[in-house]
């Protein structure tokens, strides 16, 4: 049982300055760090999480918490103090370890490392973005599973962005998506210091960013002054009110608050105060104690009861549940599965098949038939484009678009706003109940990548469909013709691609992608149409989940002399290739590598029997960089790729300029046979 603590002025006081000197005093330990924000915004983080945050710190995945995202990552050292004296499993002794190896308390905050840490930020604008997505989620897992006497998901989703994040693009993507959502469970504080590295905001930033966001769609309001607690408390409880449209409240703070040579200064940025100016620091604050890591015993207690609260608030979510589920079993079940990323039985039984067809289609296509035979048994599958669903074929058919009004509905429009799409995807994978897609060119990658990255770091189950994935689309000529992508997305550590050569693959790839859990996975996907392959005469596609497999071999009894490996569009110039190099007296086996990624994990002795180690002689082909296919070529081999930019003209007239042709793969193989 929880004691009952008298939460005075001065109690609130000490628990602020609490946060203040443990924050300064583990950059100092570290010799590292940002203590400045940290100073600055104690008084915000104690009113969010003593008077407005639902979380339960011995608890920190309850479902129907409020999330709180720190978008300033820099600003560590806030969040990690907080998350100690609230109670969450971050001890003294991990505060101490600040951006030290191993410890829990690394220099920005890291999901799935850190309890109470619900996205990895420090890029800015990537936590203001990713809260969108969380919002997102809640509003549509609301609007699915809520009745109107019971409500099971009711939460906000809570941001600090610091003026970094709030000139980077991204917010503005983010921010203009949200407004037109009208996502009323969003509130973003926005820490006004006027302060960045390279000295006043000035220099470069003038903007009005309460005028930006009241464009936006936003209600906004400002506080004057940070450590005015009660009209911090008045702002909060207004936003809350407002449920037709996202809040901003604009706060006016003091970087480095509380120092008496620092406060307001670069210096207290991004660097320690020293040991002399903590020292002046807290006798300003009126300190008593000038050891570093003190924590006042009072101080302690408020913060833990503050934390302890949610013991309540969770027993009373689960008495709702239980009563939920007594009312309504099915729903409650499929609440549970969502959450528990199960995916439903028999859903596999709906891949589509797709017989032989020479003319064959796109594996855009044949992407989309595969989303929308296998959409209705997956209820959690929820995504959209970068406003290109008529070209990336990614809507699903007979489904509404989530829109304000209709958050229930699974077509999610983006618009043109793909560095938004891409975190707020993460924000829905994280959040929990979804699993979330978004689609653009392969071109257009390289606009939401940090996001992509943030969502492998974090393991995420987010999957990306990028179609148009080669020089293969044609006339849009190089601006929109993918070279170095494939190979840059590969070398993302965490990251899945696959680029299935037939519709058939392609089917199988979405069947591998759905049931990964270690990471996202990216689709890459032509615009042309290649052939549908007879798996009569070739190898079944279900080999696509060792990632590579033999696709095609020479007939029984003759010794394989060559391999010729490719993924995507190419294959069928590699099976036309064998045919070639067959009339000339050579054996060849071709090997379709739809991901890399997964065949580097399979055991070795499989990937001795694809690929095996006594023949030297292998020709990968790819429509793309060749840097990924030289690991597995080795240096008897040959990687014929594209190391320029494309051109315009019909893609049949680029691949024969490019030398993407059967018989230059012919042509190379002999060569290295020397023959």
């Amino acid at each position: 049982m929880t004691t009952k603590i008298a939460i005075t002025p001065e109690l609130e006081q000490l628990c602020i300055d609490t946060v203040r000197t443990l924050s300064m005093d583990a950059v100092q330990q570290a010799n590292s760090g940002h203590p400045g924000t940290p100073m600055a915004l104690a008084p915000l983080a104690w009113v969010i999480y003593a008077r407005h945050l639902r979380y339960h710190a011995a608890a920190p995945d309850w479902p129907d918490r409020d999330r709180f995202v720190l978008s300033a990552g820099h600003a560590s050292m806030l969040l990690y103090s907080v998350l100690h004296l609230a109670g969450y499993d971050v001890s003294l002794e991990q505060v101490k370890a600040f951006r030290q190896w191993g410890s829990l308390t690394p220099g920005h905050p890291e999901h799935g490392l850190t309890p109470g840490v619900e996205t990895t930020t420090g890029p800015l604008g990537q936590g203001l973005a990713t809260a969108v997505g969380m919002a997102m989620a809640e509003a549509h897992l609301a609007a699915e599973f809520n009745t109107p006497d019971e409500r099971i998901v009711d939460h906000y989703t809570y941001f600090v962005a610091s003026d970094g994040d709030i000139m980077e693009g991204i917010s503005h993507e983010a921010a203009s998506l949200a407004g037109h959502l009208r996502l009323g469970k969003l509130i973003g504080c926005y820490d006004e210091n006027h302060i960045t590295i390279e000295g006043s905001t000035d220099l470069a930033y003038t903007d009005d960013a309460a005028q930006r966001f009241a464009a936006y769609g936003w209600h906004v309001q400002r506080v004057a002054d940070v450590n005015d607690l009660g009209a911090l408390d008045q702002a909060i409880e207004a936003a809350r009110a407002v449920t037709d449209r996202p809040s901003l409240i604009v706060v006016r703070s003091h970087i480095g608050w509380g120092s008496p040579n620092k406060q307001d200064t670069a210096g207290a940025h991004g660097e320690p105060l020293g040991k002399d100016e903590i020292a002046l620091t807290k006798q300003n604050l009126g300190w008593q104690w000038p050891e570093p890591f003190h924590v006042p015993p009072e101080a302690l207690a408020a913060w833990r009861a503050a934390g302890a609260r949610g013991a309540t608030l969770q027993a009373e979510w689960q008495e709702r549940f239980a009563s939920y589920a007594s009312h309504h079993p099915e729903l409650a079940r499929e609440f549970q599965r969502r959450l528990g990323r199960e995916l439903p039985h028999g859903w596999r039984d709906l891949l589509p098949t797709f017989p032989a067809d020479p003319k064959g289609m796109a594996t855009r296509i044949a992407s989309s038939k595969v989303l929308n035979a296998i959409a209705p048994a997956l209820p959690e599958l929820m995504g959209g484009s970068a406003d290109l669903a008529p070209s990336t074929k990614t809507l699903i058919e007979k489904e509404p678009s989530f829109a304000a009004g209709d958050y229930r509905a699974r077509n999610l429009h983006f618009g043109i706003r793909e560095h938004a799409m891409g975190a707020a995807l993460n924000g829905m994978a994280l959040h929990g109940g979804i699993i979330p897609y978004g689609a653009t060119f392969l071109i257009f990658a390289d606009y939401m990548r940090p996001a992509v990255r943030l969502a492998a770091l974090m393991e995420q189950h987010v999957i990306y469909v990028w179609t148009h994935d080669s020089i293969g689309l044609g006339e849009d000529g190089p601006t929109h013709q993918p070279i170095e992508q494939l190979a840059a997305l590969r070398a993302i550590p965490g990251l899945t691609m696959w680029r299935p050569a037939d519709a058939n693959e392609t089917a199988e790839a979405w069947a591998a992608a759905l049931q990964h859990r270690s990471g996202p996975v990216g689709l890459a996907l032509t615009r042309q149409n290649v052939p549908v392959l007879d798996r009569t005469v070739y190898a079944s596609a279900a080999g696509v989940t060792r990632g590579g497999y033999v696709l095609s071999d020479p007939p029984a009894g003759q010794a394989i002399e060559a391999l010729l490996l490719g993924s995507g569009s190419e294959v069928h110039i590699l099976l036309e290739a064998q045919r070639l190099l067959a009339a000339n007296g050579v054996s060849a086996r071709v090997v379709s590598m739809p991901s890399l990624e997964v065949f580097a994990a399979q055991p070795q002795a499989y990937r001795d029997a694809v690929l095996p180690p006594g023949l030297p002689v292998r020709v990968a082909l790819e429509a793309g960089s060749p840097l990924s296919w030289w690991r597995l070529v080795g240096t008897g081999g040959a990687v014929i790729g594209i190391d320029r930019f494309g051109a315009s003209a019909p893609y049949q007239r680029v691949y024969q300029e490019f030398g993407l042709t059967a018989e230059h793969v012919a042509r190379r193989a002999q060569e290295l046979l020397g023959r």
